[in-house]
């Protein structure tokens, strides 16, 4: 008989059910505010919301968080970390999700990004983007790819990564090159402390020319939590948000 006494089984159910459905309204209300700013910023620069891909960043977040998520319509996730990328796509193998790769790419590990990641959104190296190709070879499966470029300053410390100007079309080339990766744009991350919009007209202009000798290089990476509308004005494709939709990251174990 089921008694729902305080420290039972049932009870213990119901605390987690609880818990959960919590989360879940959580989730969801924060995921309408992020969908809502997508829209105005939008209808704000005269582009269509479906142009537009909403990559959750769900570094350090749970399985659990990732079910719900896909449950409220998310099915584009990142992750930074090729470990957490390789645990949470094999434990998640029952949904349809397409990984992001969105941290920085070393080449001793680019294989297995491959294996795991259907767009890597940050290729900054002629041999980043070679050993990606061996990688996706050796597994059979194509993945998209873009390069990232530097939007600091010349000679500015703490940079956020990134190829150089003069650096892209011979990373762009070796993507183009290859025969299980396939070229589809670019990635910048804005400046620290400084305003994002000239940053981001700056990777608007050096995906036009980018796309003058690749046509199907059309996509851009750029935009998070904070200044995700500056990136729609500017043409960004895809927007890679994390607290706004999943809250303040819990601490590492």
């Amino acid at each position: 008989m089921v008694t729902g006494r305080e420290g039972s089984p049932d009870s213990s159910s119901s605390a987690a059910a609880s818990v959960t459905d919590g989360r879940r309204a959580e989730l969801s209300g924060r995921l309408t505010d992020v969908r809502d700013r997508i829209h105005r910023a939008c209808s704000a620069a005269g582009r269509n919301i479906d142009d537009v891909t909403l990559v959750v960043v769900t570094k350090t977040w749970p399985v659990a968080d990732l079910r719900l998520l896909r449950a409220l319509g998310v099915q584009d996730f990142g992750e930074n970390r090729l470990q957490e990328l390789q645990e949470k796509s094999v434990e998640l193998a029952d949904l349809d999700i397409r990984w992001h790769f969105v941290g920085q790419v070393q080449s001793n590990k680019a294989a297995k990004v491959a294996r795991y990641a259907d767009m890597v959104h940050s290729v900054d190296s002629d041999r980043v983007a070679l050993k990606l190709d061996a990688g996706a070879h050796r597994f059979e499966r194509e993945i998209d790819c873009l390069v990232q470029v530097s939007l600091d300053s010349e000679g500015a410390g703490g940079g956020r990564g990134g190829v150089r100007l003069d650096g892209i079309d011979s990373v762009a080339n070796a993507l183009a090159g290859g025969r299980w990766v396939r070229l589809r744009g670019v990635m910048g991350v804005a400046p620290l402390g400084e305003d994002p919009s000239p940053a981001y007209a700056r990777l608007r202009e050096i995906s036009r020319r980018l796309v003058s000798s690749h046509p199907s290089a059309s996509c851009v990476s750029a935009g998070m939590s904070d200044d995700f509308e500056a990136a729609l004005a500017a043409g960004a494709t895809h927007v890679r948000v994390g607290s706004a939709v999943l809250g303040a990251r819990p601490p590492l174990g």
